[in-house]
């Protein structure tokens, strides 16, 4: 007799059909109460779990014995039922399964008969008995006991066919049961965490905490959620980045700190793009960015090693993609001038950037330098990136906490780092002149008062903490929804385990 699923995959029910199993799942839980168990038990005698018995029996082979008894729980995920054996496939959180045998001549007709009238696909079951291979060597718990664990009320989806993507990012708890990718997304993105952390603690840096209700909110050039405190009385904003705290525990000392946080930004959302995201900060005294490049290209690396054990990191879809080796530093200006076919610098004009926009198609709000060059490099430029790089040196105007270029007037010392053609961390040598800083917040109040909702408000608070003396820094900062991206190829939603959706 078989023991395994029937790969045929049934139709997917109706509503009309989950009502029904609904009213017949919950008239099941009715009786076991009545009959004095439990639908959901508090505790049970669990003594190990699937995954370790997996992994200490996995050597047996057909009609092996252990003489061992255990106590496991799991999901029922398959179940067949005949008249003296019954089979079921639990499932462990991981994914990891074993299989029960509910046999008549070792748990008796009474026994039997209530698994084959209670126990539904879904249903969490507690079975224990004596770790056996069946005749056809499936590693099995021959039952001896059992019991309801959590009585599932509606249904299983179809565990043969996949599920929806809506379904999968707004029952995220169903994509997990059903689909081992969602499982090792989850197991990834907690391995990259944990290495970020543990290569921070190797350069000496400290892990903080920052506000995410802000009276002003900067740090970036977004526009963000807004909200109303009733204690304060007073307009309340959800962070768009960490930075101006941050620096301020540089100012106060703890000369390399960072935090991984949530930040939320009021704008659109698409393959790359959420409005709540999960975001790395960190800044170092006495460093640039140039050091901060090296760091930042150690971090995913070493990410890269905790979630594949190689550099070269294998996406969902099978593709190979090598994030090894010295990554390229590519001139924003230079690679511009290249791709286009003239010479842009940042002593080019407006005018002149403009024509060369309209040239290419490419239309620009609230046009000034720095936006018309971002805008020609990703048109003439980022699509040609395969390789992990950092794009270097950029105009001064889109960039207002980054301290002006040692060598090219004009020009900031800034970086983006793009992966996969999409820009996944950037990088600076931070400004802390703060008579500098204030002249750069008074030209975004302007840009503001043109129609750009992403400028950044005048921060006084800030000012007064560089007044009191900032060392020379450099930061950066990464989207570890982005990270995750990088390292399985999947989209921002996938990455997410709950993503907002509309």
């Amino acid at each position: 007799m078989s023991e395994t699923p029937d790969p045929a995959a049934p139709e997917e029910p109706t509503v009309e059909d989950i009502a029904e199993q609904k009213a017949v799942r919950l008239a099941k839980r009715e009786r076991l109460i009545a009959d004095g168990g439990e639908a959901y038990p508090v505790s049970l005698p669990i003594t190990t779990t699937i995954p370790r018995v997996r992994a200490e029996y996995e050597h047996l082979v057909a009609d092996d014995v252990t003489g061992v008894t255990v106590g496991v729980a799991g999901r029922v995920v398959f179940s067949r039922n005949t008249g003296k054996l019954c089979f079921a496939s639990l499932q462990a959180g991981g994914g990891e399964r074993i299989q029960a045998m509910v046999s008549l001549a070792e748990v008796g007709e009474e026994s039997i008969q209530r698994w084959k009238e209670l126990v539904d696909l879904g249903d969490h079951v507690f079975v224990s008995g004596e770790v056996i291979s069946s005749r056809r060597g499936e590693l099995s718990i021959l039952v001896k006991d059992w019991a309801i664990a959590a009585k599932a009320i509606l249904p299983l989806p179809n565990l043969y066919s996949e599920l929806s993507d809506e379904t999968r990012v707004r029952q995220r708890y169903l994509d997990l049961i059903t689909r081992e990718q969602a499982r090792v997304t989850v197991r990834a993105r907690a391995a990259a965490v944990a290495s970020l952390r543990a290569t921070f603690s190797g350069h000496g840096y400290l892990e903080v905490e920052t506000p995410m209700l802000q009276t002003i909110h900067g740090g970036a050039s977004a526009r963000p959620f807004s909200t109303h405190s009733n204690a304060f009385d007073t307009e309340l904003f959800l962070r768009i980045a960490p930075e101006l705290f941050l620096k301020r525990a540089v100012v106060g000392g703890i000369e390399r700190v960072y935090e991984i946080n949530r930040n939320f930004r009021n704008e659109g959302a698409d393959s790359t793009h959420s409005p709540e995201f999960a975001m790395l900060e960190a800044y170092q005294a006495y460093g640039d960015y140039e050091q901060m490049a090296d760091l930042t290209q150690q971090l995913i690396q070493d990410a890269a090693m905790a979630v594949a054990g190689s550099h070269v990191v294998t996406w969902a879809d099978g593709t190979e993609y090598d994030l090894g080796g010295q990554w390229d530093r590519l001139s924003m200006y230079e690679s511009l001038s290249a791709a286009a076919g003239v010479t842009v610098t940042t002593a080019t004009t407006v005018a002149e950037l403009k024509a060369l926009a309209d040239a290419n198609g490419i239309e620009v709000a609230l046009a000034t330098h720095g936006k018309y060059v971002e805008e020609l490099w990703e048109h003439f430029v980022k699509g040609a990136l395969v390789r992990p790089t950092f794009v270097m040196d950029f105009p001064v105007d889109t960039s207002p906490l980054v301290r002006d270029h040692r060598s090219i007037p004009g020009a900031v010392e800034k970086w983006d780092l793009y992966v996969r053609g999409f820009e996944l961390a950037t990088g600076y040598s931070e400004l802390v002149d703060p008579v500098i800083q204030r002249e750069r917040f008074v030209e975004q109040a302007a840009q503001g008062a043109r129609g750009d909702d992403e400028a950044m408000r005048l921060d006084e608070e800030f000012l007064r903490a560089l007044e009191h003396g900032m060392p020379p820094s450099g930061g950066m900062g990464m989207g570890i929804d982005r990270l995750l991206m990088a390292l399985t190829g999947l989209g921002i939603r996938e990455t997410i385990l709950f993503p907002l959706v509309k």
